[in-house]
């Protein structure tokens, strides 16, 4: 098999994981061409809030906060029920801090401890970082400019079509398309599949996650499931494909992602009647199946001041507050008439909250409520249930070395980001906030320092 040319590391996709894994196999002394599909990087990355959960940082460490990998393991374990890959989940969990600190020191990535990003939703501790006042479209900016800097070479708008193996399942080389359909091939030494999920691809979601076949989903087009499908074309075994994040605060019809701070400081969410029927701090991405079970699937959030202001730092926050998308009301007759609601049953959502507030007891949904409910001046916004993106993927083991059904790894084939299993578990309800940019980071870097070996072993022989 010849081609007229080769790269000693092709990464396909330009997303977060593409990106710190570009920079990764960089760093580590190999020379590196990474494919973007688009004109211009976008997909699930952009779409994000741009955070992130690590432990053990050197952000975490300054402010005083005692995590490490450890706990981070035992959280994924437990909010999975045990039902994820152990080895995975713990070379996530102990590579989490250090991919993070890496980025941080030697590439500048302005990433701090969001401190206001309470412990919830199966974290233990303060974990959730982030850039202040941006968002994941800034983080994906900052990574592209930094691989041009480091010498990383980018080819943008080449689609990648096919992978061409030896009779070892050796990946030879690739086929990738251009705009007009134009085709060529080129070798390469070690290949990492960074390519999207499969949330884009409606059949695909129909036969994984049937559950979520009907939501509304909320994620770049581009994540079409083609890289999974392409790794296991070359033997590359799936696992976890029914598991995906979904949410239940998707602003409709802004279609801006309200941020769960509304909920940790004291919001909650009824139906169009003004009713409760769930308890939002249960977990972050299940809640989308009993919003989508409302009537015409949707609900509203209803916060006040206090909430907004405690909020007003984040990015979306200020978008729905320059969209003036909130409906406003001093008090909850005229805030039932603003939504349409009945007002006596708006009125026991309230009374039902702040009654477990003051008793310590749970309320009628089961929610302990420790910060203090809407009260005063009130606000809503309407919200519905989304599909965000998959979880499942391309098995994988804790370097990113593509998995074979019997165990044993692909030669040179490695997988992260949309196109490779995360550590959710078998559904939605194991997602853990912010772990999505976490295992792009963790795992693209991880990815790419083994492909980086793995080239540098092949240039030896």
């Amino acid at each position: 098999m010849t081609f007229d040319y080769s790269i000693p590391v092709v990464i396909a996709g330009g997303g977060a994981a593409g990106a710190v894994a570009a920079l990764a196999a960089r760093d580590a002394g190999a020379d590196v061409l990474l494919l973007e599909q688009d004109a211009t990087p976008y997909g699930t990355t952009s779409m994000s809030q741009g955070l992130l959960c690590a432990a053990g940082t050197a952000a975490q460490q300054q402010a005083g906060i005692d995590d490490d990998g450890e706990r981070l393991f035992a959280d994924i374990m437990e909010k999975t029920r045990g039902q994820t890959d152990p080895v995975l989940a713990r070379a996530l969990a102990y590579g989490s801090g250090p991919a993070l600190d890496w980025l941080v020191s030697a590439h500048g990535l302005p990433y701090t401890l969001d401190q206001r990003f309470k412990a919830a939703f199966g974290h233990s501790r303060l974990r959730v970082h982030g850039w202040p006042g941006h968002s994941g479209a800034d983080t994906l900016q900052f990574l592209h400019r930094r691989m041009a800097e480091r010498g990383v070479d980018i080819l943008y708008q080449a689609r990648l079509v096919d992978l061409l193996k030896d009779e070892t399942g050796r990946v030879r080389g690739i086929t990738i398309e251009r705009p007009g359909g134009e085709r060529e091939s080129l070798g390469c030494d070690s290949l990492v599949l960074a390519t999207g999920g499969f949330a884009g691809n409606h059949d695909m979601v129909r036969t994984h996650i049937p559950d979520a076949a009907d939501a509304h989903y909320h994620g770049h087009e581009g994540s079409d499931g083609l890289g999974i499908r392409l790794g296991a074309g070359v033997g590359g075994a799936l696992a976890d494909m029914g598991a995906y994040q979904g949410y239940g605060m998707l602003t409709n019809p802004q279609g801006v992602t309200l941020p769960p701070g509304f909920i940790l400081e004291g919001g909650f969410l009824v139906n169009a009647h003004g009713a409760r029927f769930d308890n939002e701090t249960a977990d972050i991405s299940a809640i989308v199946h009993p919003v989508l079970a409302q009537p015409g699937g949707k609900a509203w959030i209803i916060f006040d001041e206090r909430i907004e202001a405690a909020c007003a730092h984040i990015h979306e926050s200020a978008q729905l507050r320059e969209l003036n998308a909130a409906r406003r009301a001093a008090d909850s007759a005229e805030l039932a008439a603003a939504i349409g609601a009945d007002p006596a049953t708006l009125d026991n959502a309230l009374a039902d909250a702040w009654a477990a507030h003051r008793s310590g007891k749970p309320d009628s949904q089961g929610r302990l409520w420790a910060e203090t409910p809407p009260q005063g001046n009130l606000r809503a916004l309407r919200v519905r249930g989304a599909l965000y993106h998959t979880q499942g993927g391309l098995a994988i083991d804790a370097t990113g070395q593509v998995l074979r059904a019997d165990g044993s790894t692909l030669p040179n084939l490695f997988a992260c980001g949309g196109a490779a299993r995360s550590v959710s578990g078998p559904s939605c309800w194991g997602y853990l906030p912010a772990m999505g940019i976490c295992t792009a980071f963790t795992l693209g870097r991880l990815a790419g320092m083994a492909a980086a070996r793995s080239d540098l072993a092949s240039s030896s022989d």
